[in-house]
C-alpha cells in the first residue's frame, strides 16, 4: 500500500473510494455489470490480468447465478445484490500475491474457524479446482 498521508487514507485508498462511489452510480443507472467487470480486468497488467480472466471463466461456469461486477474497482461477483467473491489484483495495492476472497454472505462456515480469504501468486489447474469448487460451495 501506498504510505499513508496526513488526511488518513492513502492515494490508494481514496482512488478505491471513488470507484466504489461510481460503482453505486452505475448500479443506480442500471450499467451492465459484466461489461465492467471485463473493462478493469483489460485494464490490470500481467499476470493479474491473466488470472482475473480465468477466475470470471470459472466463476462464471461454478456459479452462473452470481452476477459479475466491480466492487472498489475489483471483479467481484454477487447474489441478490450482495458481493459473495472477488478478487484483488496484486498491482491495485502494490502487494506481493493478488487475493480470492469471499465477503460474509459467502456460504463457507466451517465450524469457529474458516478461511475467507486466499493469496493467489498463479493459477494451475488444482487450484482453479479449488476456487469452483469454494465458488459453488459458497452459493450453496
Amino acid at each position: 500500500m501506498s504510505p499513508k498521508n496526513d488526511a488518513g487514507f492513502s492515494a490508494d485508498e481514496k482512488a478505491a473510494m471513488k470507484e466504489r462511489a461510481r460503482e453505486l452510480k452505475a448500479e443506480k443507472e442500471k450499467v451492465d455489470g459484466e461489461s465492467a467487470l471485463l473493462e478493469k480486468i483489460a485494464e490490470m497488467p500481467e499476470p493479474d490480468r491473466s488470472m482475473a480472466a480465468r477466475l470470471h471463466e470459472i466463476i462464471k461456469a461454478a456459479a452462473p447465478a452470481l452476477a459479475p461486477k466491480t466492487w472498489y474497482g475489483m471483479p467481484a461477483y454477487a447474489k441478490d445484490g450482495k458481493v459473495v467473491c472477488f478478487f484483488q489484483a496484486a498491482a491495485k495495492f502494490n502487494a506481493r500475491y493478488a487475493t480470492f476472497g469471499f465477503n460474509d454472505s459467502a456460504n463457507l462456515d466451517d465450524g469457529a474457524l474458516w478461511p475467507t480469504a486466499f493469496a493467489l501468486k498463479a493459477l494451475t489447474p488444482a487450484e482453479e479446482q479449488k476456487i469452483a469448487a469454494l465458488v459453488k460451495k459458497a452459493v450453496s
